[in-house]
């Protein structure tokens, strides 16, 4: 790998470190401009069509998240250039992450449209979670590749817990449980990127999930 790859390879695993940091920040903050906001009667949507500063935080940390991971996504597609599977899942991710940009774009009262691309956003991100663990499977890391399937099984049995028997009136909190699985499974990729990038000497550029 050359030397532009490398710092390629670093800015994208940067990216999917800081893109749930960042989201998580600006949501957070928010929900703080929001004394009205409710856990348990509201979806994270609602703060992004209240008045004030409260929509702009929302709104742009989706928006700003959103870039990011499509940095990753396509920094991930050239990282795992030599897995089918590796590359499906960046592909898909890179499609997540254009749908939250929309989320963002498109606030709650833009309908059908925000609601379409919410869950195209979740779908999607479960679907990249899902190929990455096989991907890591298929080279035998099965640390890695459980730890992608764990974080897909959380995210997707509190929504099946919330449509079958639903404990909270809003989505707030499947929202974001599901959101926190996703960013454990960011943070770590991108962290294995960066260690990837900085090893004097790398043979292939799917060495990383070795």
């Amino acid at each position: 790998m050359n030397s532009k790859n490398d710092v390629w390879l670093k800015t994208s695993g940067v990216s999917g470190i800081l893109a749930p940091i960042i989201a998580f920040t600006l949501i957070s903050l928010a929900i703080v401009s929001c004394p009205q906001f409710s856990w348990t009667e509201d979806a994270l949507s609602d703060l992004g069509v209240q008045e004030g500063v409260t929509a702009i935080l929302f709104n742009s940390g989706l928006m700003i998240a959103g870039i990011l991971a499509l940095i990753f996504a396509m920094g991930l597609f050239m990282f795992l250039s030599e897995n089918a599977l590796g590359r499906i899942s960046a592909l898909i991710l890179a499609l997540a992450a254009l749908a939250l940009i929309a989320v963002g774009i498109f606030p709650e009262s833009v309908k059908p449209t925000h609601y379409y691309v919410s869950v195209a956003f979740f779908v999607l991100l479960l679907l990249s979670m899902l190929f990455m663990g096989a991907a890591f499977l298929r080279v035998s890391r099965m640390k890695v590749g459980l730890f992608a399937f764990l974080t897909v099984a959380v995210a997707t049995v509190v929504w099946i817990i919330q449509f079958l028997r639903p404990f909270v009136s809003g989505v707030a909190i499947p929202e974001i449980i599901s959101a926190l699985s996703a960013s454990m499974w960011s943070i770590a990729l991108g962290f294995r990127m960066l260690k990837h990038a900085s090893h004097p000497n790398k043979r292939h550029v799917y060495l990383f999930i070795l």
